[in-house]
């Protein structure tokens, strides 16, 4: 972590859906970067031992904790966000990816970043590996997103499909906290709904960072429904 964020209290949010394969390695690269943060693993069902594995972790590193939501009646990778979000003991939360696309070394600039805004964003340079399809899907809606939030006023970035961000908790609370019922719970783009319902005035910096890869281990989650309600989010 850069030295700007150290000293800071820091909650790293892991939303997590079968991800055995890797919710191990990423808590170790957390742990070794960042050996103060608290990190909550926000898992949305796993039947693949991922909870087990975080279990035996936080056994031992009190700093891990498991949130398991395998009973909520709403599923969904913005549902378990908010609902760690809520349980977050750090005044600086960070949102990353537990399939080791998000790379953890950069989530000290994202705090950084907080030093002089409210939601630090994490922008990809380049994508590698993603077939033509899912790239073409990707650009068409990030596009359609920028479009319609700067039409209406509202925030845009420069990679509006980022999952990877930190965000100040009180502007998370006085977001989530008025705004709860407006968020596409179902959705996997919370940025989106953040952008979308964020306060006036909201001050928004950026880190880039530069591959974001093909998943190595685990298999992806997305689907056509996904694409649904990406644009549910875009355009509520």
């Amino acid at each position: 972590m850069r030295k700007a964020a150290i000293g800071k209290s820091v909650t790293v949010i892991l939303p997590t859906l079968n991800e055995a394969e890797n919710i191990g390695k990423i808590l170790s690269m957390l742990h070794g970067a960042y050996p103060t943060a608290e990190i909550i693993v926000a898992d949305d069902g796993s039947d693949d031992g991922t909870q087990e594995i975080v279990r035996k972790i936080s056994a031992k590193r009190k700093n891990v904790s498991l949130l398991d939501r395998r009973r909520r009646r709403e599923h969904g990778l913005t549902a378990s966000v908010i609902e760690a979000a809520f349980a977050a003991r750090g005044e600086y939360i960070v949102v990353m990816d537990a399939d080791l696309q998000h790379p953890v070394e950069k989530a000290g600039s994202l705090l950084a970043g907080l030093d002089n805004s409210d939601l630090s964003i994490g922008i990809r340079s380049y994508v590698k590996d993603w077939g033509l399809k899912r790239m073409a899907i990707s650009k068409s809606v990030a596009f359609l997103a920028y479009i319609s939030f700067a039409a209406r006023g509202r925030p845009v970035c420069n990679d509006m499909m980022s999952g990877f961000f930190a965000i100040k908790k009180k502007t998370m609370m006085e977001i989530a906290g008025h705004n709860k019922e407006k968020f596409v719970g179902k959705g996997y783009k919370i940025l989106l709904d953040i952008l979308r319902l964020s306060p006036k005035g909201i001050k928004i910096s950026e880190a880039r960072y530069s591959a974001f890869h093909k998943r190595r281990k685990g298999r992806s989650k997305l689907g056509p429904k996904h694409v649904i309600y990406t644009l549910a989010s875009v355009f509520s």
